[in-house]
C-alpha cells in the first residue's frame, strides 16, 4: 500500500489533518507544540483509492532538546519511507527558517511533494497562501485541517501523485497484533527498536517519551504480525498532564485491539501494583499474555535467582499463571527473539480450534473419573463439550443442572483443558449450559 508522510515544523496542524484523513481521533492533538513525537500510522480512503498516512513530529534543527533531535531523525526516516510527502505550513506565520530547511530536504529527496497551507478558514486569508510559491515546490493547496476546508482538492492531488498499486500484491489486514505494554521506562520502545533492527521509536531516559500507540509491520525470521508500542501506564493519581491521560487511553485501546500483550516489568522493582493493574486489564479483555522481565543484566544473580523470580511472579499472578515468562536485557539484545517466539506460540494457542469429537474424547473420561460433586442429593451429569466460535478459547459444557456446579469444579475443567491442549499464555473461558 502506498504511503503518504505529513511533515512540517511544530504546531502547524499535522495531527489534526492526520485525524481528518484517517477518519478518527487517532493522533493526540493539543495546543502544546511538539506533542507528536513518534511517527504515527493510519489508513485513508478517497474515491476508491486507499493509502497509508504517517503523521510525524514537528521538524526543528540546532536544538538542545533531547526530543527535538530524535524527532528530526524520525521525520527524515518518514520522508525516506514515503511515496508522497505532504508538506504543511501555516498561513498566518508565513515562511520560517524551518520551512525553508524542510523545503530544501524535500527538494533533495526527489519524492513527489504536495504543499498544503493550513489554517485558512476565511476568504481574506487566501492571499496569505501565495507567498509559499517562493519555496519552489509547485502548486499550493489552501486548507483548514480543523474544519475540513479544501481537503477534497488536496486529497484529489494526493491520489493523483500516488504510484500505481500492484494488483497482484497481497494485502494482509488479518495479521495478529502483538502489543507491548507496561509502566513508563521499562524498555517498551527499546524492545520494539531491537526487534525491528532500526530506531523506529524514540527512546530517551525520560519516563513518558512515547505518547501514542505506534503500530509497525514486522516481517522477519518467519514471523509476520503488527507490533504495537504503547505509552507507559502510570497510576491515575500520578497522571497530571492532559496529554498523558490521552496517552494512557490510547494504550488501553491498543490492549483492546490486540491478540497478544507483551507485559514488560522492571527486573529491579519486580511486579508492583501498577503491573498487576495492567495485567488485570489484559485479563479482563481476554487477551493472550507474555511476561517479559527486562533489565535482567542489572540484577545480582546466583544459580537459583531466575527460578525463584519466576515462582514469585506466578504467585502474584495466580490463579492465571500458566503463561511464558522471559528474562531479557534489551540493551544487550539478550533473549529478545525468545519474546517473539513466545508471543507467536501464545497467538497459535489463542487462535486454536479443537473439534467437538476430539474435545469429548479427551474430556468426558476425565469428567467420568472425577464428576461434579452432588448438590442436595442431586447428581450432575455433563453430557458433552464443544468450543464456542469466540476469539479467545471458550468452551461450553452441557449438563442437566449447570446452576449447581461451583467455582472449584469450573477451575478443574479449565486445568484439564490446559493440560490436554496447549493453552499457555491464553485465557480459557468455561461456560456451563443447560442440556
Amino acid at each position: 500500500m502506498s504511503l503518504l508522510a505529513i511533515v512540517g515544523r511544530p504546531n502547524v496542524g499535522k495531527s489534526t489533518l492526520f485525524n481528518r484523513l484517517v477518519g478518527m481521533r487517532q493522533a493526540i492533538v493539543d495546543e502544546t507544540a511538539g506533542v507528536t513525537r513518534d511517527r504515527h500510522y493510519g489508513r485513508c480512503e478517497w474515491c476508491g483509492s486507499e493509502f497509508s498516512v504517517v503523521d510525524t513530529g514537528g521538524y526543528t534543527s540546532n536544538s538542545d532538546d533531547i526530543f527535538e533531535e530524535e524527532i528530526r531523525k524520525q521525520v527524515v526516516l518518514a520522508i525516506e519511507e514515503a511515496h508522497v510527502v505532504l508538506f504543511m505550513v501555516e498561513a498566518s506565520i508565513g515562511i520560517t527558517d524551518y520551512d525553508e530547511e524542510i523545503a530544501d530536504i524535500l527538494r533533495r529527496s526527489g519524492k513527489p511533494v504536495i504543499l498544503a497551507v493550513n489554517k485558512i478558514d476565511s476568504g481574506e486569508k487566501m492571499y496569505d497562501a501565495f507567498q509559499f510559491y517562493s519555496l519552489g515546490l509547485g502548486e499550493v493547496y489552501s486548507i483548514s485541517a480543523a474544519n475540513g476546508g479544501g481537503t477534497g482538492d488536496l486529497l484529489d492531488a494526493i491520489v493523483k501523485a500516488l504510484p500505481e498499486e500492484d494488483p497482484d500484491k497481497d494485502e494482509r489486514p488479518d495479521l495478529p497484533h502483538f502489543t507491548i505494554v507496561g509502566k513508563p521506562n521499562v524498555g517498551k520502545s527499546s524492545l520494539t527498536n531491537a526487534l525491528l533492527g532500526k530506531e523506529r521509536n524514540i527512546v530517551t531516559p525520560i519516563a513518558g517519551t512515547t505518547r501514542d500507540s505506534i503500530a509497525t509491520l514486522y516481517n522477519k525470521f518467519g514471523h509476520e504480525f503488527m507490533l504495537v508500542d504503547t505509552a507507559g501506564m502510570r497510576k491515575k493519581a500520578k497522571v497530571h498532564e492532559d496529554l498523558e491521560f490521552y496517552s494512557v487511553m490510547r494504550s488501553i485501546r491498543a490492549i483492546e485491539h490486540s491478540d497478544v500483550c507483551i507485559l514488560m516489568i522492571d527486573a529491579q522493582s519486580g511486579i508492583e501494583s501498577q503491573d498487576m493493574a495492567i495485567f488485570n486489564l489484559i485479563q479482563r479483555n481476554k487477551k493472550g499474555c507474555v511476561v517479559v522481565v527486562n533489565k535482567w543484566d542489572t540484577v545480582e544473580k546466583d544459580s537459583n535467582t531466575m527460578k525463584e523470580y519466576t515462582a514469585a511472579i506466578k504467585e502474584r499472578l495466580a490463579p492465571f499463571n500458566d503463561l511464558p515468562i522471559i528474562f531479557t536485557s534489551v540493551i544487550n539484545k539478550q533473549r529478545i527473539m525468545d519474546v517473539l517466539n513466545a508471543a507467536a506460540h501464545v497467538y497459535e494457542n489463542y487462535s486454536r480450534r479443537i473439534s467437538t469429537s476430539q474435545l469429548n474424547e479427551e474430556m468426558l473420561p476425565e469428567i467420568e473419573n472425577y464428576p461434579p460433586p452432588a448438590w442436595k442429593g442431586k447428581y450432575i451429569k455433563i453430557k458433552y463439550v464443544t468450543q464456542l466460535p469466540t476469539k479467545a478459547p471458550s468452551f461450553a459444557f452441557f449438563c442437566n443442572l449447570p446452576q449447581y456446579i461451583r467455582e472449584p469444579y469450573r477451575r478443574f475443567l479449565e486445568n484439564k483443558l490446559r493440560s490436554k491442549f496447549d493453552f499457555i499464555g491464553c485465557p480459557v473461558n468455561v461456560f456451563l449450559r443447560q442440556k
